[in-house]
């Protein structure tokens, strides 16, 4: 789901190249500043801002992992310390807290919530030789910048819009197609992998190609477009909010095609912006149903009875405290420096962790060996979030 702006990118690469040289003379010097008695993890994301419930999801689940390993002696005898940074998803944020997370002496990150603060801060963590594994950065760039310490949980956008277009070609069979984004860079390359796909595959589709500007400010000329195009499905590529805002529009106004999109639509915030008749029948690109997986019904209830419902990504978060946590075991690092932490990040590109949400291994670059994506429909009654249903198990071919 959560990638980074174009527009914002010429200013990450500049903080990239500074953050290069900001591993703190602790680690130069191969020294700890960590207390004896504890391990401390950085835990970070936006806890404030409009993204602040995803953060404390974050957040709850890696507590509670943590919370999980201390009952049981933590690690190689040290307790487990949260240390948590907030970086209010802004790529500036998210270098001023990874440099406080490397000065503080952390031998692992879990986070950031999203590409934006990632890649920046994925910089500093690799000089620093910190292991680093977010549970939602879906960039497909993030993982090709070659970081042997930089892992993620979730997977990537131009595997999701490949999903997505098999199941529309086999199930949904349209044969006038509008295909739309939001112009931010997640929602542009969600429409992208889409389009080349059935584009690909099936040639005589009708397809037609549109943009929606940030904030939905020019929907009702974009209905009006779509409108004249008289198409089967449309397929969206970007955030809840004008998800939210393209469902109303297309039912208010009549247009009876099927609603298609990924991530960034999915969660109660775009049955919000929708109502909940406009986002119905809607089918949506995400992870597996947790609520079907036997391996994730402990944690889900030790979470439920600690914080609540758990979020979109709060598994994600928990299996990267898991596996972290595991590699660290493994690894049996003496210090919190970069050669000792280097020797938890070649476990984790080799071992194999199971997990809540099953068996989880990595590719040289850090991205799953087999990345998690089906498809939803939006319904009443759902089994997860009481929404969302999975409809397919479907898994991209690597």
């Amino acid at each position: 789901m959560f990638k980074i702006e174009r527009a914002a990118f010429a200013v990450i690469m500049t903080l990239l190249v500074l953050a290069l040289s900001v591993a703190s003379p602790a680690r130069a010097a191969g020294t700890s500043q960590i207390e004896a008695s504890e391990i401390t993890i950085g835990v970070v994301g936006p806890m404030s801002g409009d993204l602040a419930h995803m953060g404390r999801y974050v957040r709850d689940a890696v507590a509670l992992a943590a919370e999980e390993w201390n009952e049981k002696g933590g690690i190689l005898g040290r307790r487990i310390h949260l240390l948590l940074e907030d970086d209010r998803n802004d790529p500036a944020e998210a270098v001023t807290a990874a440099k406080r997370l490397v000065q503080a002496g952390v031998w692992g990150v879990i986070g950031h919530l999203t590409s934006a603060g990632s890649f920046p801060a994925s910089a500093i963590y690799h000089a620093a030789g910190i292991p680093q594994i977010t549970p939602s950065s879906t960039d497909p760039r993030l993982t090709e910048q070659g970081f042997m310490s930089l892992f993620r949980t979730c997977g990537r956008d131009d595997q999701q819009g490949r999903v997505a277009a098999e199941f529309v070609l086999e199930s949904l069979r349209p044969r006038r197609v509008v295909i739309l984004h939001d112009q931010t860079a997640y929602g542009r390359a969600l429409a992208e992998a889409f389009k080349r796909r059935i584009v690909r595959a099936q040639r005589s589709l009708r397809v037609t190609s549109m943009a929606i500007s940030s904030g939905g400010k020019d929907i009702g000329s974009v209905i009006e477009q779509i409108k004249t195009e008289e198409p089967d499905l449309v397929y969206f590529g970007g955030l809840f909010h004008e998800g939210g805002l393209l469902a109303k529009r297309l039912r208010e106004q009549g247009i009876k095609a099927t609603l298609v999109s990924g991530d960034g639509v999915f969660g109660m915030e775009f049955i919000n912006v929708a109502g909940e008749t406009a986002a119905a029948g809607t089918y949506l690109t995400f992870a597996p149903d947790p609520m079907l997986l036997p391996s994730a019904e402990a944690a889900i209830k030790r979470f439920h009875d600690r914080y609540g419902a758990i979020g979109p990504y709060t598994l994600y978060a928990y299996d990267a405290a898991g596996a972290l946590f595991t590699a660290i075991a493994r690894a049996k690092p003496k210090a919190a420096s970069r050669s000792h932490l280097l020797r938890v990040s070649q476990h984790l590109h080799r071992m194999t962790y199971l997990g809540a949400l099953g068996e989880l291994r990595w590719d040289a670059k850090g991205d799953r060996l087999k990345p998690p994506y089906v498809i939803y429909q939006v319904k009443k009654g759902g089994s997860f979030q009481g929404w969302f249903e999975q409809v397919t198990d479907r898994t991209p071919k690597r």
